[in-house]
């Protein structure tokens, strides 16, 4: 069964007179431990369509199908609810706490859950030690590098056991070198059976997926399986 079932999505918006459309009669389907890439130039689409996948915004049209669960009519505690337990999100900007430490960063979407503190934070620990970080725990943002930030909040996003890794543009802010390190991450999670979908605008990143979605002016204009060929690193 697939994981995520895009049908006949669109999403448009009116200003003034003029109809836009954002996306438009998308049909999409991502099988469980798929690493797909989406990607495209400004205005293409690809963020608007991570977005709906993402549970932040609803489509205007079609049907959405979230590891069997039909996402349409969903109100906004149901949907931050799915987001919680189904989605762990990665941006470019980080979007850390600046005044809690990477170990209270990643604690805190257990919160949300309702786990006590013993358990949230042997939990947060657990996967900081995957991404590498155990030893950085106690250090507050600023105490980090960029590419140590990124691990943090990749770890908060694993934190919560999510069907889906979904990064916007995660090595964004990140010189070339830590890129590398942040993709071989990416595909080490991967190899362990997580889905990862990634929003990019990079060829280089998308090299390290085994799919790619290209999307122009709205719509699906490529759909292929990568060979992995032109992967950095």
């Amino acid at each position: 069964m697939a994981l995520i079932e895009l049908t006949s999505i669109s999403k448009h918006y009116e200003m003034g007179q003029q109809l836009i459309k954002a996306i438009d009669n998308i049909d999409l389907s991502i099988d469980p431990n798929e690493y797909v890439v989406f990607i495209g130039s400004s205005g293409s689409g690809k963020s608007t369509i991570m977005n709906i996948i993402g549970c932040l915004d609803t489509p205007t049209t079609g049907s959405y199908v979230l590891n069997g669960r039909n996402v349409n009519g969903l109100d906004q505690g149901e949907l931050a609810d799915i987001r919680n337990q189904e989605i762990g999100f990665i941006f470019q900007s980080f979007n850390l706490l600046p005044r809690a430490t990477a170990l209270k960063n990643v604690m805190q979407p257990l919160i949300y859950r309702g786990i006590g503190y013993a358990d949230r934070r042997a939990e947060a620990e657990r996967v900081l030690e995957r991404v590498g970080l155990a030893d950085r725990s106690n250090h507050l943002p600023n105490q980090l590098s960029g590419g140590q930030r990124q691990r943090v909040a990749i770890a908060r996003a694993l934190v919560t056991n999510p069907s889906i890794l979904l990064a916007d543009e995660p090595t964004g802010n990140l010189d070339s070198q830590t890129t590398v390190e942040i993709m071989a991450l990416f595909d080490e999670l991967h190899d362990d059976g997580q889905t990862i979908i990634v929003v990019t605008h990079e060829p280089d990143i998308a090299a390290h997926s085994e799919r790619v979605t290209r999307l122009r002016d709205g719509q699906i204009v490529e759909d292929y399986a990568n060979d992995h060929s032109r992967r950095i690193g």
